[in-house]
């Protein structure tokens, strides 16, 4: 008799051991696939949100350390104006939700569907990171009021186009806004300074 031919009863059903064998080769490669998948999706995550979010602190650190700010200019801010840890501090944080926003789409297949919100994702990146150093570092403060001005209107637009691909990756985004028209306010006031 042949080890295929055994039967064994169990709660009433026969089953033969290849199959039940079969079955059991199928789950755990089903497991060990969804595993691979996973570990891939968390590493794609990490560098979705990593990356903006190193590249936004190096451009805070690049526009601090070229800021040589006088106590003269202290005195003329006024009582709701920032100080620059918060502004450094903000900054990755925005990021990091709009890093977040992007894998959300780009995970669901979004980017693929809609490319323009792609572009508009990196727009928006490219503008967080110059925003910094321009307006810290330089002292060009009407490039920055541009600067914020694209920021928002590219992150309102990745907002309106990420809606229709991801509801919650557009909901990431709301937060960012408000943070960026008080930027342009900030901005704003450093132009009269």
């Amino acid at each position: 008799m042949a080890s295929n031919d055994v039967k064994h009863r169990v709660t009433g059903t026969t089953t033969t051991t290849a199959a039940t064998d079969g079955m059991n080769e199928k789950r755990k490669r089903g497991g060990d696939k969804r595993m691979v998948m996973a570990k891939r999706g968390l590493r794609s995550l990490a560098i979705a949100v990593c990356l903006p979010v190193s590249l936004t602190v190096l451009s805070a650190c690049i526009g601090s350390s070229m800021h040589g700010q006088s106590r003269a200019d202290e005195s003329k801010k006024p009582f709701w104006f920032p100080p620059a840890w918060a502004l450094h501090l903000t900054c990755p944080a925005s990021s990091f939700l709009m890093g977040l926003s992007a894998w959300m789409v780009w995970a669901d297949g979004g980017f693929h569907r809609n490319p323009t919100a792609l572009l508009l994702y990196f727009t928006q990146l490219i503008l967080t990171l110059l925003w910094d150093p321009i307006v810290f570092g330089v002292g060009a403060t009407r490039v920055g009021l541009m600067l914020c001005s694209g920021l928002f209107f590219s992150q309102l637009g990745c907002m309106r186009l990420f809606r229709p691909l991801n509801p919650i990756a557009a909901d990431l985004i709301k937060p960012c806004l408000p943070w960026i028209a008080f930027l342009f306010i900030v901005n704003l006031k450093l132009l009269f300074v």
